[in-house]
């Protein structure tokens, strides 16, 4: 069954079987048309994710790239925080952590470990990590795993740990809000269809963003595991972020 019938189930979109197939197989053309279909907002916005990250200068220090995909954030968080000792790249998709791999990152080899895993079964130890960042990978889940999710980011930084997450959203209330649901759920599919051979996986992700809403429900399910927690949006709602930190003991 492909991804156009299987949009009237709520339930299966967010099953990890199927994020997975759609990220591999929509992984060789990712990067190019998350670029075109966003006209270059997601780069800025990956840089602006990385900008609210409010770690703390220690050296050195260790992170997570939670839902990683092609590890686009990855020149924005080596030129912000100069003492990064190493990130693990958490994905399911073999796709995506290749794409990563042998295109973009190859120099950062040493410092990058993979671990292709859905990140709610991948057990990250306690108290392991200074940092978290994610971009653009909150939308693939819904709102029981963003529960599991965020007790994941709680349990799995060192007191005083950072965090920053971004995802594009529902600009609600924004004049130009028509025009963006048109883009995402009329252009993009038209645009996969002509020039991806019929494929339907990025209409996929114009439907992930679409149910997503933005990040202010996922802040506050960080916040009842006792973070710290700043709410931003970007660019007239497109895309909304969640940042902060652990404190160094309870609230």
């Amino acid at each position: 069954m492909d991804a156009q019938a299987r949009l009237n189930s709520a339930d299966e979109i967010y099953d990890p079987v199927f994020v997975k197939g759609v990220f591999d197989r929509c992984s060789k053309a990712y990067i190019s048309i998350s670029w075109i279909a966003s006209f270059g907002f997601t780069e800025r916005w990956r840089r602006q994710c990385v900008e609210a990250l409010p770690l703390q200068p220690q050296q050195p220090v260790h992170g997570y790239d939670l839902m990683a995909g092609t590890g686009e954030v990855w020149p924005h968080l080596f030129r912000q925080v100069s003492q990064i000792r190493s990130v693990t790249a958490v994905d399911i998709s073999s796709g995506m952590h290749q794409r990563a791999l042998t295109r973009l990152h190859q120099h950062r080899e040493r410092q990058i470990k993979f671990l292709e895993v859905d990140v709610l079964k991948s057990h990250l130890p306690e108290d392991s990590c200074d940092f978290i960042v994610s971009t653009f990978g909150l939308k693939t889940f819904n709102a029981t795993q963003h529960h599991h999710l965020a007790e994941l980011v709680a349990r799995s930084l060192r007191p005083g740990g950072a965090f920053s997450l971004i995802e594009a959203s529902d600009p609600k209330g924004w004049w130009l809000r028509p025009f963006y649901l048109f883009h995402l759920k009329v252009l993009l599919p038209f645009v996969e269809r002509t020039f991806l051979h019929g494929a339907q996986d990025f209409a996929m992700i114009g439907t992930y963003c679409s149910n997503f809403g933005d990040a202010a429900a996922f802040g506050e399910m960080l916040r009842a595991q006792g973070l710290e927690v700043t709410f931003r949006r970007y660019f007239f709602g497109c895309a909304t972020g969640v940042s902060g930190h652990k404190p160094h003991s309870p609230a």
